[in-house]
């Protein structure tokens, strides 16, 4: 640790400041450099698709800590200014006011930035999420928008359909993909997300993309399908997936691939290390992964940390999500693979509440469960565990096994019913 005197850390959302506090936490007290592309200090963005935008909180309550608590980590903040370029052989990042800041230790904590269409976003009305300002100007439109398109049905998407939806606005949200968060959960998972959204009278275009944004004087009027189809629209959510912020570190020396990739410390080179949405790293049981969740960010966050203060010690976490949608919240730990075997483990969909294991290799790898908190952190332990498949059946005695019938070819929960069959 004593050769370290200045860390400088880029990023000062979640993982940024969780990185600060973890070295001030564990004995750094040299200078401290934090750089931040907006101007306001750390905020929370979970509640930036759910309770910002209903207007349920105001905006003073994201922020993750007090001014007082900010002021005593002692640090240099730099807000409202964005890295352009860094060189990790000379261990220096030059900064849009054209400063450059020497260090001994980085902690790269940039996160991504919302993908967006080739077009149209030159249009009022229409919008991405990722910001606090981004989330505030969404509710402004939502206020007084007729009919509202989402361009991606993934867990942004579906957030924000729920909340337009309790506003009363006409909702049409559109995906290539056949169901809603398929790609996340699975065939049977999302087939139950998309009966949840038609109840609340949200129109699903799923199978189909947008080739266009249209719009008059300035203003988008719609959106057109690749079935030919146009879908009217004075407001458009652009929810299609984000981007790891890593196009500063061009020529830097560091390896970009989906990310900063990592050591499975998460140390990208010496005196460089990652964290949160941007971090790329070898988790030891899953392999190379990328998770743009909160809790990541926190938990990598202090893990590269105290990578940077010498230890050597791999980052293997449970990924833990959740989302809120209506009167649902899905949780879900470790990796819930569309390919997976998957196996409805208690209650029944039927009620509203059901918990369910993701297994492949013969080992539990996830879990995810509807409505059902206790029973979700009660698997958690099969999937720590990488517990084998059958096994973590057959031991779970507080649990029935209960398959609501699906579709004919429904492929995910074939298997599952096949092998509830085979136990």
């Amino acid at each position: 640790m004593s050769r370290l005197s200045r860390i400088v850390v880029v990023g000062a959302s979640a993982a940024g400041l969780t990185a600060a506090e973890t070295l001030r936490r564990h004995g750094f007290a040299g200078s401290l450099t934090l750089v931040g592309e907006e101007r306001r200090p750390p905020y929370d963005r979970p509640p930036l698709s759910k309770q910002i935008l209903r207007g349920a909180w105001g905006a003073e309550r994201v922020a993750l800590r007090r001014h007082d608590a900010l002021t005593t980590l002692g640090a240099d903040w730099l807000l409202g200014v964005t890295a352009m370029a860094l060189d990790s052989a000379a261990r220096k990042v030059t900064l849009s006011d054209g400063s450059v800041l020497a260090y001994d230790g980085l902690v790269i904590a940039t996160g991504v930035a919302p993908r967006r269409l080739p077009s149209g976003h030159e249009l009022s009305g229409v919008h991405v999420l990722r910001t606090l300002d981004d989330a505030l100007a969404l509710r402004a439109g939502l206020l007084t928008a007729g009919s509202v398109v989402i361009v991606g049905a993934g867990f942004l998407g579906s957030e924000v359909a729920a909340v337009a939806r309790e506003f009363g606005r006409n909702v049409t949200l559109v995906d290539p993909s056949p169901a809603p968060m398929i790609r996340q959960f699975g065939e049977d998972v999302a087939r139950r997300c998309a009966e949840l959204h038609t109840r609340q009278g949200v129109h699903l275009r799923c199978g189909t993309a947008v080739t266009a944004l249209t719009g008059r004087d300035g203003r988008v009027t719609g959106v057109d399908l690749d079935d030919g189809a146009h879908v009217p629209a004075d407001l458009v959510v652009v929810a299609i997936g984000a981007m790891p912020s890593v196009g500063w570190l061009a020529d830097s020396g560091l390896t970009l691939d989906d990310g900063v990739e990592c050591d499975h410390t998460c140390q990208a080179v010496p005196g460089v290390v990652a964290a949160g949405d941007v971090a790329s790293w070898h988790h030891p049981h899953l392999g190379r992964m990328r998770v743009e969740h909160r809790m990541n960010a926190t938990e990598q966050a202090t893990a590269a940390a105290k990578t940077l203060l010498g230890a050597d010690t791999p980052f293997a976490p449970v990924p833990y999500f959740w989302t809120d949608q209506y009167d649902v919240r899905i949780q879900a730990y470790g990796l819930t693979s569309p390919d997976a075997q998957f196996q409805i483990v208690t209650d029944d969909p039927a009620t509203g509440r059901f918990a369910a294991l993701y297994g492949a290799d013969g080992h539990v790898i996830g879990a995810v469960s509807w409505n059902l908190p206790r029973q979700a952190r009660l698997l958690r332990r099969h999937v720590a565990e990488r517990a084998p498949w059958r096994q973590a059946l057959r031991q779970a005695s507080w649990i029935t096994p209960r398959i609501s019938p699906s579709p004919a070819g429904s492929g995910v929960t074939d298997r599952a019913e096949r092998h509830s069959q085979e136990l």
